[in-house]
């Protein structure tokens, strides 16, 4: 019965059903990443935090790079 729902599906049903439990999954990583700013438990650097959120941040342009690419094809013109 499920396999038939998800067969029958539209692209968009999809998108949603895909979109929001990878979402939720990358907020839910984002808590638990955020466990470690304990520091009396763990013992970190400013340099190290740095190049965990210059990474995230970069993920998440490359991410969104790829929605406004698909939203906002533009065409080519010289001199622009």
């Amino acid at each position: 019965m499920v396999k038939d729902k998800i067969l029958n599906e539209t692209s968009r049903d999809r998108f949603i059903r895909l979109a929001s439990q990878r979402t939720q999954t990358v907020l839910d990583k984002c808590r638990i990443l955020g466990n470690c700013a304990n520091p009396y438990l763990y013992e970190y650097t400013e340099e190290d935090i740095r190049r965990i959120f210059k990474t995230l941040d970069e993920a998440l342009k490359t991410t969104k790079s790829k929605f406004s690419a698909i939203n906002g094809k533009k065409k080519f013109r010289l001199g622009e």
